[in-house]
């Protein structure tokens, strides 16, 4: 089977992605979800098609999957799955500002999330929203995200807060001058270390415009998000 051209990931995927979808269709919010992880194989010698994980030493493969799931918790299954080995000595190339985003593995948050729109615009009843950790913080997805009636919604944690806007500001500072919009209490439940416990937020909304970073290869355009700044202005000591 794994050894025949025809066999593909994304084929032997495509009815349970096509399964999943349809369970979509029955709710009125999906979050779908993306992150991250690695399949370690530095035990098993001999497995052609590998490469280094987070250093030369670990050598596996990187996983990149979407995963719906409801509000509520409900996983509804997989929509997308994006893998891939690094070349021996690629190591820090992510990181040149020099390399078009193209070439670089982080394009995937991207390409994530145009796939999130594009079934986000068949889906007319479901509204679908993407969601990604800091490694998401890119502006070609910004750009490319304009949030249309019938597109994807997208939420992504802040890497740079230091964000520079059309009006001179700082993103992190425009966000912590913005007034107070709601407040919300929750239960976190318990973690290593850590007992459970009642956690009162502040949520901070703003509107603002990114203004567009610097590249010599093409005009780039400013580019207008909602921020949001959740805090907790009462802490427990150590926390």
């Amino acid at each position: 089977l794994f050894d025949h051209d025809a066999v593909t990931a994304e084929r032997v995927l495509a009815p349970h992605i096509a399964c999943t979808e349809a369970r979509l269709r029955e709710h009125p919010r999906v979050l779908c979800i993306q992150d991250t992880t690695e399949l370690d194989y530095t035990t098993k010698k001999g497995i052609a098609g590998l490469g280094p994980l987070n250093y030369e030493s670990r050598w596996g493969l990187y996983l990149h999957p979407t995963l719906a799931v409801t509000p509520d918790r409900v996983p509804l299954g997989l929509l997308d799955l994006y893998s891939w080995a690094r070349e021996p000595g690629s190591l820090g190339e992510d990181k040149d500002p020099k390399r078009p985003l193209e070439d670089k593995e982080s394009v995937r948050w991207v390409d994530g999330f145009a796939r999130v729109n594009e079934l986000a615009e068949r889906l007319s009843e479901t509204r679908l929203t993407y969601i990604a950790d800091r490694e998401g913080d890119i502006y070609d997805l910004f750009v490319e995200a304009p949030c249309p009636d019938q597109g994807a919604d997208w939420l992504i944690r802040v890497q740079h807060g230091d964000r520079l806007l059309s009006d001179g500001r700082k993103l992190r500072a425009a966000l912590e001058a913005a007034p107070v919009l709601t407040e919300i209490r929750f239960e976190r439940p318990p973690a290593k270390g850590r007992k459970a416990r009642t956690v009162d937020q502040q949520i901070k909304v703003v509107r603002v415009t990114l203004k567009a970073p610097a590249r010599s290869d093409r005009t780039l355009v400013d580019v207008t998000v909602t921020a949001l700044l959740a805090t907790e202005p009462n802490p427990p000591a150590g926390e």
